[in-house]
């Protein structure tokens, strides 16, 4: 099945999230609010506008079973949407409710738990806010993990038992926290990643292969396996229980998100313009292809342009220069450029996530990007692109 492709915007996606029946989708479009959109023929329309922040809303999340949308923005707070009816008109409006971060720095990311009792916010002061509600004053409230986070926390991910937190941050680490909470948490199993777990313990630190930030972090459906990506061009999957790392290192520009589609598959996307696949178990991982079958005439592993892999280093000095002189970058043959890529996206993918789920399997993903897109792919369709990409190295 060819992907799906829808034309949001003019304006870059940076964040997306759907609702339980995929009937309904909250995007920010680089601003200080999130728009709710329905589908109507082969167009998405707005339905409602959510504003309440000052500053760019940096992400969302939309709670499957409790319906309710969590929004974080560059104005260092988080709101708490739900659908209420409004006291005067009866008419069922979407309301924020307060959260209480204690920040002092832009909120980065979001995430529902499992449960949807917590949420947790990165930020760039050094923490995570995991919030949780008081129904005495009818707001979220946060406790923070800080220890031993040293720069700006990039992205978060819920391990399945709720209480475990995986985090990527800008100081080149992605760590396993505990964000269990005494009032609200019950006593959690023991895991791969330890029996012990007080607030705030530390169960994993891993670092980026050659020292990048780590963008995106993600607990596999079991959550007995971690894997994060880097701006070093990487993506490592952690076997805490082995202990075992395998860093896969592509010829493409870096990966910034990244959803597990099983035990032994992941699809990743970035700065590349395209969704890539890994596959792989405990004895090694290495990339599979891409979501993305655009005929490209021999393109090279970047979105940037022509290439073959004879003169893939050349080429791509040759497009990048282009690139940054002109904006231009080749395609169809020496002598023709054009700012159109060779990929679906034609722009950094900011977000993957599950789409669809059959079987506890991820059958097909969304991608939003800096080009205003967001497209749903089949994870089944995969172009093999090892030819084209060089060598995939496993270590």
């Amino acid at each position: 099945m060819p992907p799906q492709v829808y034309a949001l915007s003019q304006t870059p996606v940076t964040s997306h999230a759907f609702n339980a029946d995929r009937s309904q989708v909250c995007i920010s479009l680089n601003s200080n609010e999130a728009q709710i959109l329905s589908p109507k023929g082969s167009e998405w329309v707005v339905n409602e506008t959510l504003s309440e922040h000052d500053k760019v809303i940096t992400s969302i999340d939309w709670a499957p079973n409790s319906n309710r949308i969590v929004t974080a923005s560059q104005d260092r707070n988080a709101y708490v949407w739900q659908e209420t009816p409004d006291p005067e008109t009866g008419k069922i409006i979407w309301k924020p409710t307060l959260v209480l971060l204690r920040i002092n720095r832009a909120a980065t990311y979001v995430r529902w738990s499992p449960k949807e009792d917590k949420f947790a916010v990165a930020s760039g002061a050094r923490a995570i806010a995991i919030c949780s509600f008081d129904e005495e004053n009818n707001w979220w409230v946060a406790k923070q993990l800080k220890k031993p986070i040293r720069s700006t926390v990039l992205s978060v991910d819920w391990h399945p038992n709720n209480v475990l937190l995986a985090a990527g941050s800008a100081d080149l680490k992605a760590r396993v926290f505990s964000a269990y909470i005494k009032e609200v948490d019950e006593r959690p199993s023991p895991t791969v990643w330890g029996s012990k777990l007080p607030f705030n313990t530390i169960c994993g630190e891993y670092s980026s292969p050659s020292g990048g930030w780590v963008h995106a972090v993600g607990f596999s459906p079991s959550g007995d396996i971690l894997a994060f990506a880097s701006h070093d061009s990487t993506i490592s999957i952690v076997y805490p229980s082995g202990p075992a790392v395998y860093n896969i290192r592509l010829p493409a520009l870096p990966l910034v998100s990244l959803t597990w589609t099983s035990e032994n598959g992941i699809v990743a996307a970035g700065h590349d313009c395209r969704p890539f696949v890994f596959s792989g178990s405990e004895q090694g991982w290495q990339e599979a292809g891409t979501l993305d079958d655009s005929k490209s005439g021999g393109a090279s592993g970047s979105g940037f342009g022509a290439g073959t892999p004879g003169r893939l280093k050349s080429g791509a000095f040759a497009t990048f220069r282009d690139a940054d002189v002109r904006g231009q970058s080749s395609i169809g043959g020496a002598g023709q450029t054009d700012t159109k890529l060779t990929t679906i996206h034609q722009n950094t993918i900011t977000s993957v996530r599950p789409y669809e789920i059959v079987n506890g399997e991820v059958t097909k993903v969304s991608t939003s990007g800096v080009d205003g897109s967001l497209v749903l792919w089949d994870t089944n369709e995969v172009s093999a692109i090892t030819g084209r990409l060089g060598a995939t190295h496993l270590r």
